[in-house]
């Protein structure tokens, strides 16, 4: 029992001392297990670093390498292009020099030809001398012979030749000259005729006075007014003279402006229709007839161009159109007129075989500038032209408008259509009121106005005569003098004639010289 106990204290105690043994040697062990560790992740890394720095120094030769070959490689390239540019250099020199040599034959051989050319020369001098000696022999020897100088033979040869010349050519210019106009003067009145025949139209002379009718005579009274307040209002607001006096049942409107003539006529027409007349009254019906009046405008505008056949025409040219319904040349309707114009121009252009729709045009639209030329300064044609050039007619009608009086030369058959159409229509049996002895009254008194002048030699009346062309004589008149001379003589036709328009007046001074070349 004892021993027992013994034994389990001893086996106790042997435990007890075993565990502190146990954990010593443990701790000695782990310790020695982590110093090898250690010792062998040092040993590690040393071995990486030194096989890094191998590795270093193996990239650090590589790259070394890598740049002594690039530097050879440059090296080799810069020496391949500098002795590239070195053979082109020496190609280029050798070309230089082979030109420079075949310049240097050439200047010699140039040197060689003007050397032969001069030896050549002085033998074509002596040559020339030689024959002009010849020749002189020769003409006095023929002088010797004739009787006759040489100046005498060649005036009598060319004398002999010109006269032959001039015969010949005068039978030729004369027979060609009467083919030509027999020609000329069949086709023309063959053209004419049938463009007169094919086109007759009505005019109606107006005047200056319109005439309106009165339902009786007390009438006049009530237009009169008290104290005349109604007839100076109808006149203020119209411009239109009002005459009333001893014509039974009528009332005259005297004005210039056959618009506003018009105006007066339709508007007095409403008052006596109404039967209210008084200031009011009067301002109101004006106002109303002024409408009208541009309705009737536009209509008449529009009526010709239908009547012509002519579309596309601007809305403000068509407008003027109708305005110059009341307008009038010589007793001539001018819109009449223009309508006669664009059909006569119409018929020309199918004889001769132009457009005919752009002849039209051109004939309808060759007096638009008297449509307002009592408005604006200048004459009907500056003005036409202006219109047509604003409202982008073609450069035919602006032609047409700008030759139709002679005033510029025609560019196209058209506008000589459109100045023979115009002639034709203003020409014509009643188409007129001017008689011939007025006509040629006035071109006398224009002449004879500008014959008067210091210095004027001759001077003529042209195109019917809207100018007046002065030739002035050049040793009495200066180039200064001329512009003072046209002046004066303009304000001369201004103050003693009475003219439609305007008149041009054109001085001419002309210096002549003569010589002959022998």
């Amino acid at each position: 029992m004892q021993t027992s106990v013994i034994i389990a204290i001893t086996i106790a105690l042997t435990l007890i001392l075993a565990v502190p043994i146990t954990s010593l040697i443990a701790i000695s062990y782990r310790k020695k297990f982590i110093e090898s560790k250690i010792g062998s992740a040092e040993e590690r890394a040393r071995e990486i670093i030194d096989e890094a720095l191998k590795v270093a120094e193996t990239k650090k030769r590589e790259a070394l390498l890598e740049a002594k070959e690039e530097s050879i490689k440059t090296k080799n390239e810069l020496e391949r292009e500098t002795k590239e540019r070195r053979a082109e250099l020496q190609r280029y020199e050798r070309r230089v020099l082979s030109k420079e040599e075949a310049l240097d034959k050439k200047s010699e051989a140039i040197e060689k030809r003007e050397a032969g050319f001069a030896v050549k020369e002085e033998e074509l001098n002596k040559k020339k001398v030689e024959v002009e000696e010849i020749h002189e022999k020769r003409v006095q020897e023929l002088e010797r012979i004739s009787g006759l100088t040489s100046e005498q033979a060649k005036e009598y040869l060319l004398k002999t030749v010109e006269d032959d010349v001039k015969h010949d050519t005068a039978k030729m210019i004369k027979e060609y000259e009467s083919r030509a106009k027999e020609e000329a003067n069949k086709k023309a009145k063959e053209y004419v005729v049938t463009a007169i025949q094919k086109c007759a139209a009505d005019h109606v002379a107006e005047t200056t006075i319109s005439v309106v009718q009165l339902p009786n005579d007390e009438m006049k009274g009530r237009i009169i007014g008290r104290e005349g307040r109604n007839i100076r209002t109808l006149e203020t607001m119209t411009g239109v003279d009002l005459i009333i006096d001893d014509t039974p049942e009528a009332v005259i409107l005297s004005g210039f402006d056959p618009i506003r003539r018009e105006v007066a006529r339709i508007a007095l027409e409403k008052l006596i229709v109404d039967g209210r007349i008084h200031p009011a009254r009067i301002e109101e019906m004006v106002e109303k007839a002024q409408k009208e009046v541009e309705v009737m405008i536009r209509e008449e505008g529009e009526a010709a161009t239908l009547e012509v056949g002519v579309h596309g025409i601007h809305p403000e040219l068509v407008r003027l159109l109708g305005k110059m319904k009341f307008r009038t040349s010589y007793g001539q309707n001018a819109l009449k007129h223009s309508i006669e114009v664009a059909q006569i121009s119409g018929l020309l252009a199918a004889e001769i075989g132009v457009d005919i729709r752009m002849a039209k045009r051109a004939g309808l639209l060759h007096d638009i500038g008297k449509s307002v030329d009592h408005e604006m300064e200048g004459s009907h044609i500056q003005i036409g032209v202006d219109l047509c050039r604003k409202y982008k007619e073609s450069a035919i009608v602006i032609n047409s408008v700008e030759s139709h009086h002679g005033d510029v030369e025609p560019e196209s058959l058209i506008a000589c259509i459109v100045q023979a159409a115009d002639t034709i229509s203003a020409a014509r049996p009643g188409a007129r009121r001017e008689t011939l002895e007025t006509y040629t009254n006035r071109l006398k008194q224009l002449e004879d106005i500008t014959n008067a002048f210091k210095g004027v030699d001759k001077s003529f009346a042209i195109q019917a005569g809207r100018e007046i062309r002065i030739m002035v004589v050049p040793e009495q008149v200066s180039d200064a003098d001329m512009v003072l001379l046209a002046r004066d003589i303009s304000k001369q036709i201004e103050t003693e004639l009475e003219y439609p328009g305007q008149i041009k007046v054109n001085v001419i001074r002309e210096s002549r010289v003569t010589d002959y070349a022998k």
